[in-house]
């Protein structure tokens, strides 16, 4: 479990589906911007902490 009391697999399960769902509803061919302000989007719905593009 993490911080949040939510498992490593229910993260991922999320994440899965929300790439699914961006993917089938908007298709190939986009900017990576579109494909990533969408499950930005997608992952925020469900409540999980999501930051874009942090610097490494």
């Amino acid at each position: 479990m993490t911080a949040s009391g939510i498992s490593e697999n229910d993260i991922s399960k999320v994440v899965y589906e929300a790439g699914y769902l961006v993917h089938k509803t908007l298709g190939p061919g986009l900017l990576e911007s579109a494909y990533e302000e969408c499950m930005f989007y997608e992952l925020s719905k469900h409540q999980l902490l999501v930051e874009k593009q942090k610097p490494m």
